[in-house]
């Protein structure tokens, strides 16, 4: 069986789309993340990978309002991902509803960091993104 988990990636609290990553290649698809989560929902998905692009790019949790308003306006099996750096925002995505978290550059820049959120919450919770090019 294929699961399909759409993703929705965030900036400024909005749906975008980068190019190749750049930043400033993006594309603004909606405005109102929630209401994209709920078509996800209302057509069957059952999980959605949650992206905080700002939060990638200042290193910390910033979309965690988002998060929470998708985690507890939707039954959606969220997971997300960008900005986690640091024990403070593990809790932020945890607290805010986020059922899984996906780490990747952090598992390479502080692989023990990342074994201790593994240890502390379970391999279960804790997804390695290992997104690379070349």
């Amino acid at each position: 069986m294929i699961e399909i988990i759409p993703a929705i990636d965030l900036i400024d609290g909005k749906c975008v789309r980068l190019v190749q990553g750049d930043f400033d290649k993006k594309t603004e698809y909606h405005s109102n993340p929630l209401e994209v989560a709920k078509r996800f929902e209302e057509a069957g998905i059952k999980r959605l990978h949650v992206v905080d692009l700002d939060g990638a790019r200042q290193k910390k949790v910033v979309n965690h309002k988002v998060l929470e308003e998708i985690c507890t306006n939707t039954s959606l099996h969220v997971d997300f991902g960008g900005g986690i750096q640091s024990d403070e925002d593990i809790k932020i995505a945890f607290n805010a509803g986020a059922k899984q978290v996906t780490g990747g550059s952090i598992a390479i820049k502080n692989p023990d960091l990342f074994k201790s959120w593994l240890t502390n919450y379970g391999g279960e919770k804790i997804i390695l993104g290992a997104d690379v090019k070349k």
